[in-house]
């Protein structure tokens, strides 16, 4: 930590947070997708942060650390122990304990609302009003806290639709209150009234039933035999085995017309008609032809307007009545069914005339997009299958419902305008109900799915990309109760609880809705600049910044939003035309590392990289202006990629800044006993910083003196770590940030003795990259990462062998080791492979690759013993290249033989009492997933489970004859004290 001289106060989240609580409440805010915070679902934005966790990041920047730990868990809304509950309740769904409906004794802790009166128990404001800034404040986790907190506050976004989505979910519910549910009312009747009468005969009537949706696949021709192929990965409609079967028209045989698909609805997998798309590559259905067209083909005819539209399945549900047990009539049930398309469904010509009639008005107008998708990183993924603007993303009869909507909602602002009717209420009211026709085409577009096993639409924007759909779900926009009338009941109730928790009413503390904890409304001011550029701030006069910044490359907030921004100009734009200036969202201004903005430059990953960090240094430089001189600055900051790390990094400390504390916390996943396919990181890090101390930075300090303390700094903090439940690839992740600290205490850095140089080929690609010279003297963020992550390395390994692990293990055993102990599943990221080789001086492609793993893609697969076997990759049983070759041995001669015979081979090796033996075979009985046979269920699932019979073999070999010098794997202790 920072020394105190050098701050006139210290900060809670500077000394203490409850990172176990705080991961859990993360986590269970968004446990139930049918039960989210409201600002979650009130329109699309990508990674928010949880609410829990932005109040904490909040509220400790800004009380003393003297506050009572106790009283601020339950100024949180904390109040109980989430984390042993949590543990409660997964030992319950193992032993079939009823733990009741309200495990955990209160509401989830971000429906709480502390009173004034908890909040200045704590110290908070006690010298007056508290402002604070949120810089690049996306779709407003941060600041909507700030605002239920009391806290002064500018939110602000380059995004003109984060700006919008700020304004609706922070402003226009604190300032109108619950009046604007009334006027957002009036208002989407009338356009459901008006749509409505436009939406007549656009879709055709069902007898006896109801339309849940249509099913499309899109089309092409084949090259070989004409015939027209409909494009899906595969036929399943539901997780029961319903599916659909194709039934081709050969017609008069290949090159003839008439060559086309029907469909027949059938109950079994077995009868389901296999995909006819994979890889990008199409198989023709036609049994005369069935050949492969090639990717290439397949992308030539959508860029060409060749691909079409076939339905190949109308999702109905029919009334079904009840009766009680008095034998009176029921509440009825909706009873969901799927059908084969009919001729009657294809309205296509009379859609095709209705648009052709529209479409010269509309353009007119400027009633749809007109705008093309420009080239970039995520929009390419559409560009690739010929959509060429926005509203190619669309179907016909797509476009002709998003058409009239945005016609109606133009018609009615005109009307409102010209009566004097557009009082600022009524203009929010419009927003809203803007946001809603957003929902409709977010779940209405060429780019949605059918979810077999949950049997539902999923929107466009399930993914942070425009991945292409080979089939797609549109929804019926006109039946009661769904499309439409869907969209307008989840924004009202969404108003409501937006109201409910940000509105100030009475000062006591209690659950919301409807409880607030401040005593007047705080000032709300929402910009759409750069965070780069806050001239509306004065200098020196912000208490806080607290930011969850863009993470590198991980999110393509402009490319993506445009989908969007196109019709939100169109009706938004017309109550809020400030924010809707350009064409298109700013792409240049982002602070994201977007490659694309590189394309035909050599290194332009690194290139996009550096834009990053200079982007972000002068946010962060904007930030260090506003901050009064004990201003504090906390970064949330979620990634595993080591060079956004260093590139935030270098960031802050070129903006100035010194990093005093830092804390991870889950806030990203769900946690769970089974062990999946690939790995994943959950943990977001709280970095504390403080404007760096004018009088240090004078003298240039050397790594080889820095070095031991960021060591000595991580490992005097990982237990911590652990304790609080972070582990696997987030206890590395957590490491950074203690290590982070320490290194910009002591900047400027540089080394006392040269880095060796790189061999010839690296150095070839550093010049190629970053087109300078290679200074041996040169320190980064990135050496105080990987001092970090051998530290954990070593701490880990003295506890999976329970003794000192350096040295113990060969590198090879323990990179395996550690691999599956950091990423808990046997396929992850091959550049976290390449440093985690690095941390314990292995060479991944002449050491690993195509011995104990393999490269797949991006990715490296780990190898059990059975395919290292099947691919002659087991090396000498003797374990003199690795132990792990050893281990592997056991384990697939107990697997495919016997345990004596497993046995007679270690002897016959000698090395059945080598203490690096047992200390591998002890290790990796701690890592793998523990079988079936001894914990009495599947911990391990897809490619992960055959690792776990590895397991199997290795402790029943332990059991039978090493029991005494290797110690039952802690692990099994763990399964069995949650079992007890």
């Amino acid at each position: 930590m920072m020394e105190e001289e050098h701050m006139s106060d210290v900060r809670l989240i500077e000394r203490w947070l409850p990172i176990a609580a705080l991961s859990e409440e993360s986590v269970r805010e968004r446990r139930s997708m049918t039960a989210l915070p409201p600002i979650y679902y009130l329109h699309v934005w990508w990674a928010r942060r949880p609410l829990i966790a932005s109040r904490a990041a909040l509220l400790a920047s800004l009380v003393p650390a003297s506050t009572n730990h106790s009283d601020f868990q339950a100024a949180l809304g904390i109040l109980g122990d989430p984390a042993k509950t949590r543990r409660r309740i997964d030992l319950a769904k193992k032993t079939g304990e009823d733990l009741g409906l309200d495990p955990y004794g209160y509401k989830r802790a971000f429906t709480f609302s502390p009173s004034s009166e908890q909040l200045r128990n704590l110290g908070f404001g006690a010298s007056g009003s508290v402002s604070f800034v949120d810089p690049t404040a996306g779709g407003g986790s941060i600041p909507f806290e700030a605002v239920r907190l009391g806290i002064n506050s500018y939110a602000n976004d380059l995004n003109p639709v984060a700006a919008t989505i700020l304004r609706a979910s922070i402003e226009y519910p604190s300032k109108f209150g619950s009046e604007l549910i009334a006027e957002y009312e009036k208002l989407s009747t009338e356009l459901g009234l008006r749509l409505s009468k436009s939406l007549k005969g656009v879709y055709p009537n069902e007898r006896d039933a109801r339309v849940d949706g249509y099913l499309w696949a899109r089309t092409i021709v084949c090259p070989y035999c004409a015939g027209q192929v409909p494009l899906s990965p595969n036929w399943q409609l539901n997780g029961s085995g319903l599916g659909v079967r194709l039934k081709p028209n050969l017609a008069a045989g290949i090159g003839s017309k008439g060559r086309y698909c029907s469909f027949e609805i059938v109950e079994k997998t077995s009868d389901h008609t296999e995909g006819t798309v994979s890889g990008g590559d199409a198989t023709c259905p036609f049994s005369d032809c069935a050949r492969v067209i090639d990717g290439d083909e397949v992308k030539r005819q959508a860029q060409s307007m060749g691909m079409g539209d076939q339905l190949f399945a109308v999702v109905i549900k029919r009334r079904v009545e009840t009766r009680l047990k008095s034998g009176k009539l029921g509440k009825p049930k909706w009873e969901r069914h799927y059908r084969a398309p009919r001729i009657q469904d294809d309205n296509a010509e009379a859609i095709a005339r209705r648009l052709a009639e529209k479409l010269h008005e509309w353009d007119a107008l400027d009633i749809i997009p007109s705008e093309e998708i420009p080239a970039g990183n995520k929009t390419d993924e559409a560009l690739r299958y010929g959509a060429m603007y926005w509203r190619d993303l669309f179907s016909s009869r797509q476009i002709l419902v998003h058409g009239f909507a945005a016609e109606i909602f133009r018609n009615l602002v005109e009307e409102d305008r010209i009566t004097g009717k557009l009082s600022e209420m009524r203009r929010a009211a419009y927003v809203y109900l803007s946001f809603s026709l957003d929902k409709l085409r977010d779940y209405n577009s060429r780019m949605t799915r059918w979810h077999s096993k949950r049997e539902v639409v999923v929107n466009t924007f399930d993914r942070h990309d425009f991945a292409f759909k080979w089939s797609y779900a549109e929804m019926a926009i006109s039946i009661e109760g769904l499309g439409y009338e869907w969209v307008v009941e989840q924004t009202r109730k969404c108003i409501r609880e937006l109201i409910g928790l940000v509105s100030p009413s009475e000062n006591v503390a209690g659950p919301l809705f409807g409880n607030s904890a401040t005593e007047r409304r705080p000032d709300i001011v929402v910009s759409s600049k750069s965070g780069a550029s806050l001239g509306h701030i004065a200098d020196a006069s912000i208490d806080a910044v607290v930011m969850d910044p863009p993470y590198g490359a991980n999110v393509m907030y402009a490319e993506l939003s445009d989908f969007f921004y196109v019709w939100l100009k169109r009706t938004a734009g017309l109550v809020e035309p400030e924010l809707f200036t350009r064409r298109l969202t700013d792409k240049q201004s982002e602070a994201v590392a977007n490659k694309a903005h590189f394309k035909g430059q050599k290194g332009a990953d690194a290139l996009a990289n550096r834009d990053y960090q200079e982007k972000m240094a002068a946010i962060f430089a904007e930030s260090r202006r506003a901050l009064k001189p004990n201003g504090i600055m906390t970064v949330m900051f979620t990634h595993k990629d080591t060079s956004a790390w260093d590139a935030l990094t270098k960031g802050l400390i070129e903006a100035g800044f010194i990093i005093t504390a830092s804390w991870p916390v889950n806030t990203e996943a769900e946690g769970s006993l089974h062990i999946k396919d690939k790995a994943a990181a959950n943990s977001t890090i709280f970095l504390v910083c403080r404007p760096r101390p004018a009088d240090q930075g004078d003298e240039t300090t050397y790594w080889e003196d820095v070095e031991p303390l960021v060591a000595k700094a991580v490992r005097t903090r990982v237990d911590e770590f652990q304790k609080a439940g972070i582990g696997g690839v987030d206890l590395y992740l957590a490491s950074f940030g203690p290590a982070l600290e320490e290194f910009s205490r002591h900047w400027p850095l540089k080394r006392g003795t040269p880095r060796p140089e790189p061999l010839a080929k690296k150095r070839r690609k550093q010049a190629e990259l970053f087109e300078e010279e290679f200074d041996p003297y040169a320190v980064t963020p990135e050496d105080a990462l990987d001092a970090a992550r051998r530290e954990v390395k070593t701490w880990r390994l003295n506890q999976l062998t329970h003794t000192k692990g350096r040295g113990d293990l060969d590198a090879t055993t323990s990179w395996f080791v550690l691999a599956w102990d950091a990423f808990k599943a046997p396929v992850f990221s091959y550049d976290e492979g390449l440093r985690l080789a690095r941390a314990v001086g292995a060479d991944l492609e002449g050491q690993l690759i195509g011995k104990i793993c393999e490269k797949k893609g991006s990715d490296i697969k780990l190898w059990d013993s059975a395919a290292r076997a099947a691919k002659s990759g087991l090396g000498p049983a003797d374990g003199s290249r690795a132990m792990i070759d050893a281990i592997h041995h056991a384990a697939h001669r107990g697997r495919t033989r016997t345990l004596d015979a497993a046995l007679d081979l270690l002897k016959d090796a000698g090395i059945d009492n080598d203490p690096q033996f047992l200390a591998a075979l002890e290790a990796v009985l701690e890592v793998l997933p523990p079988s079936r046979n001894f914990v009495g269920f599947d911990v391990a699932t897809g490619d992960a489970k055959s690792a776990a019979d590895d397991f199997d073999a290795l402790e029943k070999l332990r059991r039978l004859a090493f029991s005494d010098r290797v110690d039952e794997p802690l692990q099994l202790s763990l399964f069995a004290e949650e079992a007890a």
